[in-house]
């Protein structure tokens, strides 16, 4: 694969989980001479990116400006509502980031970088009851989300791929649950392992409490969710716009199996209790991608056993709890 020369990324929500990880896979995917600008609403400092440019994708005026400043060749969109609980405690924000900011960048790429491509990350979420098949959801199945933050990715989502009729640029990432060192406890994973390296700590008393673990999903290392994006920008010219991508591993995991997992790790003595508050049965027992399409169009694979992923959050939670 030739690299394609010049490539000017321009990169929303920097500030979160998912950033820092992709900055290194467009470092290592397509190449040190890549120009990465990163933006988030709030900017300043950041370790990864040394500075963060301010870009609030609500305000259309905004990015209208920095996409005619930028004139980017590739846009990644990842500004969002990331956790669940936030995404339903304030509904009317988060269409008003998810749709409504996607339409602005959408819309300013259109307006002023028309050669640019966008790289829309959604969500695996959009295919909500359809997982009740049982079987792996593959690009062709039916959106039916089932929560605030799944329907307005959905809405997103398919308002692009209307758009990319007036010749938008997109591509549609649709990445399944990913975590990785950095994630905050409003995900389960580092939730577990935080629990878990404040018992070691001395800070808790050994006991975690718990809900319903028999919910499966299907977990990737963030590292692998960054690749596909990355490979997304290398590969973007010889894709149809409006293609879609799921990311995902083809693996459901049980949460009470990732929860052992981590509890392996560690010398405390920890149990768990149930908590009758938080045992609600899942709405959607098992969640499985299907990735053939991003196997086959981006030459993308999972490289990271999620075993050593769940090690890393541990160790990574651990360090966290000690400089607390």
């Amino acid at each position: 694969m030739v690299r394609e020369a010049g490539m000017r990324i321009l990169l929303t929500g920097a500030n979160g989980f998912v950033g820092p990880y992709v900055r290194d896979a467009l470092r290592g995917i397509c190449g040190d001479d890549v120009t990465i600008v990163a933006t988030s609403k709030d900017g300043g400092p950041h370790a990864a990116f040394g500075q963060v440019e301010e870009l609030d994708v609500t305000d259309a005026a905004a990015v209208h400006a920095a996409v005619a400043r930028h004139r980017p060749s590739h846009v990644i969109h990842l500004a969002a509502v990331a956790a669940l609980g936030a995404a339903q405690a304030d509904p009317r924000n988060t269409w008003r980031i998810h749709v409504g900011g996607a339409l602005n960048v959408a819309n300013a790429i259109l307006d002023k970088a028309p050669d640019c491509w966008l790289i829309h990350v959604g969500s695996g979420l959009v295919y909500g009851e359809s997982a009740k098949t049982g079987r792996p959801l593959d690009e062709g199945t039916l959106l039916a989300p089932i929560d605030d933050y799944a329907v307005t990715k959905a809405a997103a989502d398919l308002a692009l791929g209307a758009l990319s009729r007036q010749g938008l640029k997109c591509i549609r990432m649709r990445p399944f649950n990913h975590t990785g060192p950095g994630q905050t406890e409003a995900f389960a994973v580092p939730a577990f392992a935080m629990q878990i390296a404040r018992i070691e700590a001395g800070l808790a008393p050994p006991v975690i409490r718990v809900g319903n673990l028999d919910a499966r999903r299907d977990f990737l290392d963030a590292r692998d969710i960054a690749n596909a994006y990355a490979r997304a920008v290398l590969r973007s010219r010889d894709l149809a716009p409006n293609t879609i991508f799921n990311v995902a591993s083809g693996v459901s995991w049980r949460m009470g199996d990732i929860l052992d997992l981590l509890l392996a790790q560690s010398s405390a003595r920890i149990v768990t209790e149930q908590d009758p508050l938080r045992l609600r049965p899942s709405d959607l027992p098992r969640i499985v991608g299907d990735a053939t399409r991003a196997r086959t169009l981006l030459g993308w694979a999972p490289e990271h056993p999620f075993e050593d992923t769940l090690a890393a959050v541990l160790e990574d939670c651990r360090a966290r709890v000690a400089q607390a």
